[in-house]
């Protein structure tokens, strides 16, 4: 019905290169948010554990795409279903722990409810429970399988062969990843609507915050990452959306060479993007890393008077406003 009428999308060389390195890239940069979790335990904060697990899925994902770009299936075979298994489960649950995430913050900053460890549970659950029964459940029913590559960048997916073919694109990935271009977008933006009316009723009878050194460079950091958080992902993610749509509609346009490596770029880069959002961009974790790397010690950083995003508080200890400590926690991961 779908991809039976379509004639395969062929993956240039040069393509298969490009789509490989973002590979690397994204497998280095889920290595490295996993090592620093690992190497430094006071960093160990709820939202960056939940940060782990979703690197955990990232680097599954980028591993079994490397695979897949690497050997440019043509037909199905077992170790195809293999590799369209992983990064199916893989893909998936990283789709729920970047919403996992975003509704973590939500909680914590806007509902100001308590988390213990059954939400923790739960997230475990949703994460990894529901993409592994998904996942099953295509392998199972034999729905995983080469696909020609018009949903895809030379990896396996859905079997171009399976009589419900849209369905289980949706189920295998694209239902959550469409959720999420609407759930993200509109979670950061309540967190951020509630930061800036708590720094507004501040301001009001503590103006003095204002030329606090260390407030005004948190803000901003914290700021620009809950723009930049749901801008990146769909920045990623959108080109394989497009791809999906013009399949459905048999348009050629699906075969386009940019089209394509775009696809490719952005199914397997979401380890190195949150690699640079989250490790680069996270001025302790950069300094540390760049302290360890050039002189083999941490310098300054262990001060007790140092705030965790990297600006450094007063001598003299003092009270957090709640939108302090609401830009700390969203600032520190």
């Amino acid at each position: 019905m779908l991809m039976g009428t379509m004639p395969p999308t062929e993956v240039y060389p040069s393509e298969r290169v490009i789509v490989l390195l973002s590979c690397v890239l994204s497998f280095l940069g889920s290595s490295l948010l996993v090592f620093t979790h690992a190497l430094w335990p006071e960093l160990r904060t709820r939202p960056r554990q939940l940060l782990l697990y979703l690197s955990l899925a990232d680097l599954l994902s980028a591993a079994s795409y490397f695979y897949g770009v690497l050997q440019d299936f043509d037909s199905t075979s077992w170790d195809c279903v293999l590799q369209g298994a992983l990064s199916t489960f893989s893909n998936t649950s990283s789709f729920f722990w970047t919403m996992a995430i975003a509704f973590y913050l939500y909680i914590t900053i806007v509902r100001g409810a308590p988390t213990g460890t059954g939400l923790l549970w739960f997230f475990h659950g949703m994460s990894w429970g529901v993409p592994l029964a998904i996942t099953v459940a295509a392998v199972a029913l034999k729905k995983i399988g080469y696909d020609a590559s018009n949903v895809s960048v030379g990896w396996c997916w859905v079997n171009l062969e399976a009589a419900d073919q849209v369905l289980w694109m949706l189920l295998t990935g694209k239902l959550w990843e469409l959720l999420a271009y609407v759930i993200l977008p509109v979670l950061y933006i309540l967190i951020k609507k509630h930061i800036n009316r708590a720094h507004a009723a501040l301001s009001e009878y503590r103006p003095i915050l204002a030329r606090a050194p260390a407030f005004q460079p948190r803000t901003s950091i914290a700021d620009k990452k809950l723009i930049l958080i749901p801008l990146i992902f769909i920045f990623l993610r959108i080109w394989s959306t497009v791809r999906f749509i013009l399949t459905l509609c048999s348009s050629p346009a699906v075969q386009n060479p940019v089209l394509v490596v775009l696809h490719g770029i952005g199914n397997t880069f979401q380890g190195g993007a949150n690699c640079i959002m989250f490790v680069l961009c996270t001025r302790v974790i950069r300094t540390r890393l760049l302290s360890s790397l050039c002189c083999g010690r941490y310098g300054g950083l262990h001060q007790p008077s140092q705030s965790l995003e990297g600006g450094y508080q007063r001598t003299k200890p003092r009270k957090n406003t709640e939108a302090e400590q609401m830009n700390a926690e969203f600032a520190s991961t």
